[in-house]
């Protein structure tokens, strides 16, 4: 008979690591739902136009982007600890500098560069970085968990940001942030190990020994090595058009204007705040299942329906804004919100799956593809905005693009992967 010691065993240390990854990633999530309510404050204290304060958005959402494939290297060669509290520390400083801006520049400057390469270094890739390290079983699971936990952050601290900047003014919203960002810091420093052999385990769910990728060399040069390798094969781009379509549709467009859209119709701030962050409760409901379904079903087909079933719902949303929420928008929420970002868990498995031990690096280009997209679509629905007067247009276009999005992810097919060069080579 087992002694009782053997039956009450400890979880796996990866959930541990698991867990301090989730709040890194939702603190994260947090900064970046800033500029969501500050596009108006921004525009009544200084005067400027959406398309002007939307421009630093996409700064912002393009460097959280670009910076992620680099990201991936740095944690390869210098550790995950390091970089990220880097990251939370840029974060902090760029969100209190915002403080004292008197122009628009600098709002490009402090936000858009400094948080941006801060949140950027702490992007899914972060996510697909621990999962791939500390777990053989459950990987979908565990990046659909992380996932859910970064964008379900961004959109839940909606309402509380909401009410800092009605009643105490939007510095008070940014300097919480700045705070929130420090805080985390040291929780990264003491919990977060970067391997399972550093502490003598295993992954989670091995059976032997795993072998540890050799060094990535500069991570720069491992970053365009992953990426010449990866743009020879047709796969990488079509993952990289349906992610980037993925990200024009959500943090671009619903993510930067979903509230300024709905003040359009009479709703005010902090309700449109409240919607928006039920869309992210709905999230995590909605990216864990997609994680649960990445290890059981074939990852294209989940990827095309997404993306299908989000174009039919950005459809039907121009006609769905009104002064007070009512049931038809609510429907949309609880919709869109399962499908916000369950796009990841099967992404991550395909390039996990189509590039091997270089999937990690590939999928940071893929999810830079995602950040463009969502930079263009920030800016171009501000101008749309500013043009027309209104962002119907904005919403139609996106759901046609996600329509497009299915086509691609349905078309990917699986490469038959011959022996790959080292990481450090850019071949």
């Amino acid at each position: 008979m087992p002694s009782r010691s053997r039956v009450l065993r400890r979880p796996h240390r990866a959930w541990a690591v698991a867990a301090v990854t989730f709040v890194a990633l939702v603190g994260a999530a947090g900064f970046r739902a800033t500029p969501g309510v500050l596009i108006l404050p921004l525009q009544d204290e200084f005067g400027w136009s959406r398309a002007t304060v939307s421009l630093a958005v996409s700064v912002n959402l393009l460097l959280y982007g670009l910076t992620a494939p680099f990201a991936a290297a740095l944690m390869e060669r210098f550790g995950i600890r390091r970089i990220v509290a880097g990251a939370l520390g840029l974060v902090a400083a760029g969100s209190a500098l915002t403080t004292l801006m008197t122009q628009s520049w600098q709002l490009v400057a402090c936000w858009g560069v400094l948080v941006g390469l801060g949140t950027g270094s702490m992007a899914l890739v972060f996510a697909a970085t621990i999962a791939n390290r500390w777990f053989v079983h459950r990987r979908g699971l565990v990046v659909g968990i992380l996932t859910a936990g970064g964008a379900a952050g961004q959109l839940v601290f909606l309402p509380l940001l909401s009410v800092l900047v009605e009643r105490h003014g939007w510095r008070s919203a940014a300097l919480v942030v700045a705070a929130a960002a420090l805080a985390v810091i040291p929780l990264v420093l003491i919990m977060m190990r970067e391997r399972p052999s550093d502490i003598g385990l295993l992954p989670y769910g091995a059976t032997g020994p795993v072998p540890t990728p050799p060094a990535a060399g500069a991570p720069a040069r491992a970053a365009i090595g992953a990426l010449r390798f990866a743009v020879r094969r047709p796969a990488f781009w079509l993952l990289a058009g349906g992610f980037a379509i993925c990200g024009a549709t959500t943090n671009g467009l619903v993510g930067t204007h979903f509230i300024p859209a709905a003040h359009d119709h009479g709703m005010p701030m902090t309700t449109a705040a409240s919607l928006l962050a039920l869309v992210g409760v709905f999230d995590i409901v909605g990216t864990i299942a997609s994680g649960w379904l990445t290890d059981r079903a074939d990852s294209r087909t989940l990827l095309g329906w997404y993306y299908a079933l989000r174009g039919v719902s950005l459809f039907a949303l121009p006609a769905l804004f009104t002064a007070a929420p009512h049931a038809q928008m609510l429907i949309f929420v609880l919709f869109y919100g399962l499908d916000w970002v369950a796009t990841v868990p099967p992404t991550v498995a395909l390039c996990r799956e189509l590039f091997g031990e270089r999937g990690t690096l590939v999928f940071g280009w893929v999810f830079a593809s995602h950040q463009i997209g969502a930079a263009i679509a920030a800016t171009v629905a501000g101008v749309v905005r500013t043009s027309l007067g209104s962002y119907t247009l904005a919403w139609v276009g996106a759901g046609f693009l996600c329509l497009v999005a299915a086509a691609l992810s349905w078309s990917v097919r699986p490469v038959a992967r011959t022996a790959e060069p080292a990481l450090a080579t850019v071949d």
